[in-house]
């Protein structure tokens, strides 16, 4: 199964500069970064992160890129090639790596991304697919959590809530944001969101030692957060608030900084500003003469 479906593989998958030796050797050989390089990497499986029986395993595959993309975009970067890993239940396991690489080949296209090699075994248990993916910061340094400062402004991409209606198999992977954002402003933290707007916003502003004065009036409701409450009798912001695989981006950058992004007619996504960074620690609400603890929620692993 191996051999032929290497074969495949290397018929199938785009040769790009970044990688001048790609599947069929021993190693991958990648052209040196620009700047500062990036790594890494995601597992997901059946019966936990997905379920084979009622989604694509297409959409799966996809899905397997597309959050390391987002972890990528997460730091300011750019995606240059992935790793990919395959364990295969025996029942089918050509026909299931087929699908599964349908989906990774699409997301690998859309973002110029090389598929520079991985590993295909099969055994006695589940499907899992593990995702090792390489970035490039193209000019300044690689955002990250810890950068957040007092009297910055939290800034989210797009809108919140409601993914597990179908947006988590395909979402959007912000890189073409972020790419704009390093033009535009300086980003001093970043974090996508994975696992709950509040719980990601939270970690950020651990790492930085910091809180936030969040005005959760602004925070961006999707449709589908909505349209998840009738399901759930839960109300759209709960689902926005702590629903997770959104993997849109929070950000914090000066107030100048903001206002100028918030202006540009050019971002690929609307950007929201829902609130400010303070020294006192914690996620706190915004309300008439005071302010109200907020406690984050959302997918703890």
């Amino acid at each position: 199964m191996e051999r032929s479906f290497l074969a495949y593989l290397r018929g199938r998958c785009q040769s790009l500069r970044q990688v001048p030796v790609g599947i069929g050797d021993d190693a991958a050989v990648l052209d040196p970064p620009i700047g500062r390089q990036v790594l890494c990497t995601d597992q997901i499986i059946d019966g936990v992160d997905f379920r084979s029986d009622e989604q694509s395993l297409a959409d799966v595959g996809y899905k397997s890129m597309a959050i390391n993309l987002s972890d990528i975009a997460a730091m300011g970067a750019v995606p240059v090639a992935a790793l990919v890993t395959l364990s295969l239940p025996k029942t089918n396991a050509t026909r299931i790596a087929g699908e599964v690489y349908e989906g990774i080949l699409q997301a690998a296209g859309q973002f110029d991304v090389a598929i520079a090699g991985g590993d295909l075994s099969t055994y006695e248990g589940p499907l899992a697919l593990s995702v090792t993916m390489t970035g490039d910061v193209h000019g300044g340094e690689p955002w990250l959590r810890s950068g957040a400062k007092e009297g910055d402004a939290v800034l989210v991409s797009g809108a919140v809530g409601g993914s597990l209606l179908g947006r988590h198999l395909r979402p959007t992977p912000r890189i073409e944001l972020a790419g704009r954002l390093r033009r535009l402003a300086t980003v001093n933290a970043a974090i996508d969101v994975s696992d709950g707007l509040s719980l990601d916003l939270d970690r950020l502003l651990a790492a930085s030692r910091v809180g936030a004065e969040l005005d959760v009036d602004q925070i961006p409701i999707h449709e589908d957060a909505v349209a998840r409450s009738r399901q759930t009798g839960l109300t759209p912001f709960q689902h926005a608030w702590s629903d997770g695989e959104d993997f849109e981006l929070i950000v914090t950058m000066s107030p100048d900084d903001a206002d100028r992004v918030l202006r540009c007619k050019e971002l690929s996504v609307p950007m929201t500003r829902i609130g400010t960074v303070t020294g006192r620690t914690g996620l706190w609400k915004k309300s008439t003469g005071k302010v109200e603890r907020l406690s984050p929620q959302g997918y703890q692993h």
